[in-house]
Formats: C-alpha cells, structure tokens, sequence
C-alpha cells in the first residue's frame, strides 16, 4: 500500500498543484530575486534549489548555464515542473527538509542554495534540525538564500511564525555569516497582510 501521507509542511499543495503553476510562474526569477542578483556565482556553478515548486527558479538558473539539483517533495509538481522546464542541466529529487536525507547520503556540495519560501513551513524542532543539514550542502565560500513569509496561513496550509533574528542565529550555529537582510519586503501576488523577509548568507571556510 502507497503512503500517500504528505511531507510535513507541504500539506494542500499537490491539491492545488494546477493553480500553483499558474501563479508562480506568473514572476520571474529575476523579479524576485533582484536584489541577490549579484551574489549568483558565475557558470557554470552547482546550485541546489530546496523545495523548487513549479521549477521556475531551477529553470531560470539553468538557462544562465547553472547546473541545478531541484529538490521537490510533492510528486505533482515536482512531475509536472520535470515536463514544465525539460532541461539536461536539471536534475529532480524527492528529498525534504528537515533531513535532506538523500541529498545528506550523497554528500554532495554547491555553490549556491536556494530555498524560496520553504522554511516557514517548519517547526521550530524542525529548523533547528534542518539548519546543519541544509548547511552541509554549502560548500565553503558558498551562498545561501533564504525567504521568510509573515502574515496571514492559507487555509488548507502548514506554516509558522519566523523570525529573521532566529534563522540568523541558527545559520551563524553552522559558519553562515549574513550577508543580506531585506525587512518588510511586499509580496508579489497581492496577499494582504503578506510580508517576506529576505536573507543571503556565505558559509565562511
């Protein structure tokens, strides 16, 4: 018998996978990723994208000539950003927080680490757990971006209270020195009450 369980944290998005696509794909990696812009390592780097979604970040960092392991838990969208964005310069897992565990087994390290719009979907046991783990995917002098959500929960959605102040701290724990903090930062689809918090840091090493 098939566990059809979801990973924790990631409840309600398969059924709304279709609307999903429709939405995010609507903004672009650029667009949302302006100010961190300068930080991507030049190509061809290996970058990780944690928690990829529809595939729109994976997709735009392998058009600028990145090689991307797209981690993404939920099958549909992780089988429909596969058909979405075909590209021999993504490879998709299923894999997720706060383990990483396959990844971990692999022991593989990148220039770059993205997750958008992931971590408030942890617990704070949760975080604290998936803090090193997301840490040993950095490779010394690497980059990790970072998204925080504040505001309202969809219904239908797991999602907690994070602070930029505790994810600072955990990711110093590891050797991940700040190296952008953008506060208060509007959303891109008109959700009201929504705000974002930014974070770039380099794992020192």
């Amino acid at each position: 018998m098939v566990d059809e369980t979801p990973v924790s944290g990631t409840e309600g998005y398969a059924h709304e996978a279709e609307a999903l696509f429709r939405q995010y794909e609507s903004i672009s990696f650029a667009d949302l990723n302006r100010a961190f812009l300068h930080l991507l390592p030049p190509p061809p780097a290996r970058v990780l994208d944690i928690g990829a979604g529809t595939g729109r970040d994976a997709a735009a960092l392998a058009a600028m000539g990145h090689d991307v392991v797209a981690v993404e838990p939920t099958a549909e969208l992780r089988h429909g950003a596969a058909a979405l964005h075909a590209s021999p310069r993504i490879e998709w897992l299923d894999d997720s927080l706060p383990e990483l565990a396959v990844l971990d087994r692999r022991g593989d390290r990148f220039d770059l680490v993205v997750l958008s719009a992931v971590w408030m979907h942890l617990d704070e046991g949760q975080r604290r757990r998936a803090m090193p783990a997301v840490a040993r995917c950095v490779r010394p002098g690497g980059t990790l971006l970072l998204s925080l959500r504040h505001g309202p929960v969809p219904a239908g959605r797991r999602m907690f209270a994070v602070s930029a102040d505790e994810t600072i701290a955990l990711a110093a724990r590891e050797g991940l020195e700040p190296a952008i903090r953008l506060d208060d930062q509007p959303g891109l689809f008109g959700r009201p009450g929504v705000r974002w918090t930014r974070l770039a840091f380099t794992l020192v090493g």
